[in-house]
């Protein structure tokens, strides 16, 4: 079987003199997690790295990437930077990570040119979100106030609270059903404008905070507040392998037309 191949963006440790390991260097990674979710299904995954850097002398581009796989999912992990959406950070621990985002806004565009669908995680959504003319609220606990709790630091990705699912989305219909469905919360950072293009499928019922969109146009991007990859059996959350399986027939049909 020829396998779909599946790009993973990467994360970024930039260089930290109080690092133990390769304090002087860039790494860049991806989370055991992610690479496992997709392989759930059959694809192989392949971490993107940036080409970009100090050390960089070579003539690959994103684009390059785009063209020789599949479809691409956008990781969790850091902040985004809010001079990516034109504002100031609040605080300095909100800084984010200006690198990483030109580097995943450069591959969003370039899969999306290419026709292959981009699915989101977390900092993906709201990567994407900002990636196509939207903004964020730096924090949600600050710029919303009365808010619920959508990171805890000690239960981490055990975080779980309800989402609804809008009626008549696509969202519906590969979860069975609008309405509410349980998902596990790691995020401070969240949608404050939604980018032109778009469209909501679930929202926190409790805040109204922006969970879920998909693209309403011809290309294929869809994503999540929520980690899916952090989502097992026995935990009581939503089965979302579907939205899994529907990157993957985009991926599939992506293949047959290129």
């Amino acid at each position: 079987m020829d396998r779909l191949k599946i790009g993973i963006s990467a994360c970024f440790f930039h260089p930290d003199p109080g690092r133990k390991v390769a304090a002087s260097k860039t790494l860049q990674f991806i989370e055991q997690s992610t690479a496992h979710w997709v392989m759930s299904l059959g694809a192989l995954p392949f971490m993107v790295p940036a080409p970009s850097g100090d050390t960089f002398r070579g003539d690959v581009a994103v684009a390059d990437y785009a063209r020789a796989l599949d479809g691409i999912v956008m990781h969790g992990g850091a902040d985004v930077w809010p001079g990516s959406y034109g504002e100031e950070p609040l605080r300095p621990e909100w800084t984010g990570d200006r690198v990483r985002d030109e580097y995943e806004m450069a591959l969003v565009r370039a899969f999306s040119a290419a026709g292959k669908p981009v699915f989101g995680i977390c900092r993906g959504l709201q990567l994407i979100n900002v990636a196509h003319g939207g903004t964020l609220y730096q924090d949600i606990a600050t710029q919303k106030p009365g808010s619920r709790t959508h990171r805890d630091a000690d239960t981490y990705d055990l975080n779980f609270h309800d989402v609804n699912v809008l009626p008549g989305t696509r969202l519906a219909d590969l979860l069975g059903g609008s309405g509410n469905h349980t998902i596990n919360s790691v995020h401070h950072q969240g949608i404050k404008d939604l980018a032109p293009g778009f469209k909501i499928e679930a929202t926190s019922p409790d805040d109204g905070v922006i969970e879920a969109i998909r693209a309403t146009g011809s290309a294929w991007i869809h994503a999540v507040q929520w980690h899916p990859e952090f989502h097992r059996a026995g935990l009581g959350v939503v089965d979302d392998s579907p939205l899994l399986q529907d990157f993957l027939d985009a991926a599939q049909a992506a293949r047959r037309t290129s």
